[in-house]
């Protein structure tokens, strides 16, 4: 089984990776921390599209990679690459 992680970026500047539950082009959901400690979020994409952010204990997280990009990287993942 395939477990995909993303590095999101803490408001303080800090890059943390966490383990993706889900992921579609309009919301990303995510896993914080391990075993009791863990915290789920969901990442939606902000107004530009150009990044996706949600909040985690008063804390905002940002993963940088626009909607356009996430669409592509489900399409690759998926199998059903797109033809040009």
């Amino acid at each position: 089984m395939y477990i995909e992680k993303i590095k999101v970026r803490m408001e303080n500047g800090q890059e943390l990776e966490v383990v993706v539950l889900n992921k579609r082009a309009e919301r990303i959901s995510v896993v914080l921390g391990e075993g009791v400690h863990c915290v789920k979020c969901d990442l939606a994409p902000t107004r530009n599209g150009l990044a996706y952010a949600g909040s985690i204990m008063g804390r905002e997280i940002v993963y940088e990679r626009s909607r356009k990009q996430v669409e592509d990287d489900i399409d690759r993942l998926s199998g059903r690459g797109k033809v040009r």
